[in-house]
């Protein structure tokens, strides 16, 4: 019985995201899941990317928390648009559900977004098991974690479309092996792309930006 409980609530979950892609295509926006354990830099990592398209792409973002809307606080000194959702109502998830983030994404304008951010719930677990039909997902795993995580937690790189090595201006002052996480994260998905970068140095952001500006290329691509 709880086998075919399980079933039924993912099958309805996946029902809810092909919602979604038809959604985000029909008003022309490039969703990304940002998914990371708590303090990687996903909100770091946002602030300097709006700060560096200055208005080039319409941005707005979707915050998934369990409480507080700080995170959200933090990215409206960009005049970007921004919902927030706060999983604690539904008993504290570690996670976002497709439809929370087609309720978020409604309150939004998005006939002046061209890349919606969805920063999920910090967790290297749980995101990674719910599809929130998206256009791209996104794993952050900072140095400052060791180069075990995709060892231990594969499933979150195995359902990723890219992966942002973050904080690596802190590398001169730990003990940390970039080639053993770069074989940790080929053995979890040989196909996963590692993206290093420091959103306090800008060092590697233009890199992100390139890949920003073709997914919502592509996007608009595709839908034409």
């Amino acid at each position: 019985m709880e086998i075919k409980v399980l079933k039924k609530l993912m099958a309805a979950q996946e029902a809810d995201a092909e919602i979604n892609r038809k959604f985000f295509s029909d008003m022309n926006v490039a969703a990304v899941n940002m998914m990371s354990s708590p303090g990687s830099g996903k909100t770091a990592l946002l602030e300097k990317t709006l700060e560096a398209l200055g208005g080039e792409l319409g941005a707005a973002v979707v915050e998934g928390d369990i409480l507080t809307t700080l995170d959200a606080e933090r990215l409206a000194r960009f005049g970007i648009q921004t919902a927030q959702i706060n999983t604690g109502p539904f008993g504290g998830d570690c996670h976002l559900e497709a439809a929370w983030v087609r309720s978020a994404a409604e309150q939004l304008d998005l006939s002046l977004v061209d890349l919606l951010f969805v920063e999920n719930v910090g967790n290297l677990v749980c995101p990674a098991e719910f599809n929130l039909g998206v256009d791209a997902n996104v794993v952050l795993i900072s140095v400052t974690e060791g180069e075990d995580k995709p060892a231990k937690y594969p499933i979150m790189f195995r359902s990723c479309d890219l992966c942002v090595v973050s904080k690596i201006d802190l590398l001169p002052a730990l003990d940390f092996d970039m080639e053993l996480l770069e074989r940790n994260i080929r053995a979890a998905n040989p196909g996963l792309r590692a993206m290093k970068l420091s959103a306090k140095t800008g060092e590697g952001v233009c890199e992100w930006l390139d890949w920003l500006r073709g997914l919502s290329a592509s996007k608009k691509r595709k839908i034409k």
